[in-house]
C-alpha cells in the first residue's frame, strides 16, 4: 500500500492510496473524536498510475468533502485511515503550539520509550510508534512524507537500510541507549513472559520465529548462574540473533537476517555518529534535554520509569557469564564511548 495527501483545504480532503491488490478500489475512514463516522472510497481515476504499473484502473484518489462528512470545515481534529490495513494517512490538528519538524525517535530496546512517545505526542500533527513492523512500502511513505512536516516517527527500523531517509536535511534523528547486560536481560525476560504465546498455535504466529526462542527460554532458571549458562550455550538460532548484539545489529546490518561480523561494528559506529542526538538511559536527563531543546518545547522532560528490580538482578548474574560478555562485546563499546561523551558534553 502507497498514499499521499495531495492537500487540505478544510472544505475538502483530497489524496491517494494505491492498495496492494491492483484490481481492488481504496476506501479512506474518516474518524473524529476517535469515532468513525464515514467511509469515502477513491473516486477520482488518475492515468499515471495505470502508466507506473501500480494499479490496473487507476481509480486511487479520493476527495472527503462536506457531503460525506458534514461539518467537514468546523472540525479542529479528525484522522483519516486506510480501510484495509488500519495506517493512518492523515491527521488534522489546529496548527498552535505544533513542532514543524519531521523527528525519528530510533528504538534500540525491545520495550520503547513509551515515556517520551507519551511526552512528545501532543505536540505533533502526526506520530508513528513502531514503525518497523509496518510493511516497507507503507514504512517508505511514512518516512517520506513530504506532506506532513510536523511528524513524531519512532521504532527498531533497521538503520543502514533506511538512512537515506533519516538526512539532517530531511528530519531530525535521536537514539537513546541502554546497559547492553540491562537490555539482555529485559530481552530475557521478555522471551519468557512470551512462552505462554509460544505454547498456544492460535497465538504462536505473533511472534513469528522468536516463538522458538520464546518457548526455549521457558525451560531456564534466570535466577540460578549454572541454568544460565546452560541458556547460552544451546541458544536456538532465533534466540542468538535477537540477543547477540542487537544495537551493533541494528546500526551495522542492512536486513535482519544478515550475519554480524567484527567489520559490523566499525559501520555501526560511523552509523551512530551520524545520528543527531546521541544519549543513553543512565544519563537520560541530558538526552531528553537536548531533544526538547532542538524540538523548541519549553515543559519539564518526563522521568524515566525505574528498570524492574528483576531485570537489574538478572543483569548482574549475566555479569557472571563468560558468553555473556562475547555476545554483547560490540554493544558494550557503543554504550561507553557514548557514556563517555555525554559526561565529557555535560561536566
Amino acid at each position: 500500500m502507497r498514499y499521499f495527501i495531495d492537500h487540505d483545504q478544510g472544505v475538502a480532503i483530497r489524496g491517494w492510496i494505491v492498495p496492494d491488490n491492483p484490481l481492488a478500489i481504496s476506501r479512506v475512514v474518516v474518524a473524529v473524536d476517535g469515532r468513525r463516522v464515514a467511509e469515502v472510497p477513491a473516486s477520482v481515476i488518475d492515468e499515471a498510475f495505470k502508466r507506473n504499473g501500480w494499479h490496473a484502473t487507476g481509480q486511487c484518489t479520493f476527495v472527503v468533502t462536506e457531503a460525506e462528512v458534514p461539518g467537514l470545515t468546523e472540525i479542529p481534529r479528525l484522522e483519516l485511515y486506510d480501510a484495509d490495513t488500519n495506517v493512518m494517512v492523515y491527521r488534522r490538528m489546529p496548527p498552535e503550539g505544533l513542532v514543524r519538524l519531521r523527528t525519528m525517535l530510533i528504538n534500540t530496546s525491545i520495550e520503547p520509550e513509551t515515556v517520551l512517545q507519551t511526552a512528545l505526542f501532543p505536540h505533533f500533527q502526526h506520530c508513528y510508534f513502531g514503525i518497523h513492523k509496518l510493511p516497507d512500502e507503507i514504512l517508505t511513505c511514512v518516512l517520506t512524507g513530504p506532506a506532513a512536516p510536523s511528524a513524531f516517527l519512532s521504532g527498531a527500523v533497521t538503520v543502514p537500510r533506511y538512512e537515506n531517509f533519516l538526512t539532517p536535511d530531511l528530519m531530525i534523528t535521536a537514539i537513546l541507549l541502554q546497559e547492553p547486560q540491562i537490555e539482555m536481560a529485559t530481552r530475557m525476560r521478555w522471551l519468557k513472559a512470551r512462552a505462554g504465546d509460544a505454547a498456544d498455535p492460535a497465538r504462536s504466529w505473533r511472534l513469528g520465529p522468536l516463538a522458538e526462542a520464546a518457548a526455549f527460554a521457558e525451560g531456564y532458571d534466570f535466577s540460578d548462574v549454572k541454568s544460565l549458562k546452560r541458556f547460552f550455550r544451546m541458544l536456538p538460532e532465533p534466540a542468538y540473533r535477537l540477543l547477540y548484539n542487537p544495537l551493533t545489529r541494528q546500526l551495522g546490518t542492512r536486513m535482519p537476517d544478515d550475519r554480524l561480523h567484527p567489520g559490523n561494528s566499525i559501520a555501526a559506529i560511523e552509523i551512530l555518529a551520524r545520528v543527531g542526538i546521541v544519549g543513553h538511559k543512565s544519563r537520560f536527563p541530558a538526552f531528553a534535554s537536548t531533544l526538547f531543546d532542538r524540538l523548541g518545547i519549553a515543559k519539564p522532560i518526563p522521568a524515566l520509569p525505574p528498570v524492574p528490580a528483576e531485570t537489574m538482578a538478572l543483569a548482574e548474574r549475566l555479569k557472571a557469564v563468560k558468553a555473556v560478555e562475547d555476545m554483547i562485546v560490540f554493544d558494550v563499546a557503543m554504550s561507553d564511548a557514548v557514556k563517555a561523551s555525554v559526561d565529557k558534553s555535560w561536566s
